[in-house]
């Protein structure tokens, strides 16, 4: 877990969408971020509050989806 109510953090820096996976395996993508705060929320040590603080309002969510659990589908005959 990176920190706080954040799991994982990623970008795509062709489409400037930052997606970040919730502790509670919801995924949210941010579109319109710019490379830098991408970069500065990955490098901060209070993620979760640089996230509230500088992309959680300023830049609004849509959902992507939730993460499956680990392992969840590995096996073709479950």
């Amino acid at each position: 877990m990176i920190a706080g109510n954040l799991r994982s953090v990623g970008y795509d820096e062709a489409r400037r969408v930052l997606e970040v996976e919730m502790a509670n395996g919801e995924i949210l993508e941010h579109p319109g971020v710019g490379k830098e705060i991408a970069r500065r929320l990955m490098a901060s040590g209070a993620a979760w509050s640089f996230y509230r603080d500088n992309i959680e309002e300023e830049f609004p969510a849509r959902r992507a989806g939730r993460a499956r659990p680990a392992g969840a589908g590995d096996n073709p005959f479950e």
